[in-house]
């Protein structure tokens, strides 16, 4: 018989084992210790506990209680703060530094790209920093583009338009990953809360 504990991680409310929550506890306190003392770490830890309460949420399926396994696979994909090896700890010696992304998907395959409006790169609505970030072009690139096909014809601003109402603003850390194309893990997550 284990003890369970209801907590709010990310808004939403979970039952979760005392070895997990313990865990899990460990795994933020150690985060927010690695953070900067500013104004937007408080901001970082909130997208860090709503990125991992949708991680949660994924792997609980019919299930009611989170449990350590659980825990453990949504640390090991969000990965550990900068700085920080849980292996360094646990035999004192360091390894060799990781790449600045790593994917974590099925079969080291990255992750999916999804269309967004660039908030942080919009001169008017982010959509041409939105489509270029999503093809990885240059945003100049596409924003001449788009002014030849307004100059050409009026085909220009109704692509323009329909883009600006169809494509959502990346607006979370997580999304910002996700129009980037690469995984929302902490230390990404951290990346884009504070604004690249």
């Amino acid at each position: 018989m284990k003890k369970t504990i209801n907590v709010a991680i990310g808004g939403c409310s979970f039952t979760i084992d005392e070895d997990a929550y313990n865990t899990l506890n460990d795994y933020l306190e150690r985060f927010k210790a690695a953070l900067d003392s500013t104004s937007s770490s408080a901001g970082v830890m909130d997208e860090l506990e709503v990125r991992i309460a949708d991680l949660l949420k994924g792997r609980l399926g019919g299930r009611q209680v989170v449990d350590l396994a659980m825990t453990q696979s949504v640390i090991g994909e969000l990965g550990y703060p900068e700085g920080y090896n849980p292996a360094e700890e646990q035999t004192g010696k360091e390894e060799a530094p990781k790449e600045e992304y790593h994917y974590s998907g099925t079969d080291g395959e990255k992750p999916a790209r999804k269309l967004f409006r660039d908030p942080d790169g919009k001169k008017l609505a982010g959509v041409c920093s939105g489509i270029a970030l999503f093809l990885n072009v240059d945003v100049v690139l596409i924003r001449v583009i788009f002014l030849v096909a307004l100059i050409c014809g009026s085909a220009g601003f109704w692509i323009y338009l329909v883009i600006w109402i169809a494509a959502p603003e990346a607006r979370t850390a997580a999304e910002k990953c996700e129009l980037r194309g690469i995984p929302a893990t902490a230390e990404n997550i951290k990346r884009f809360s504070r604004g690249i």
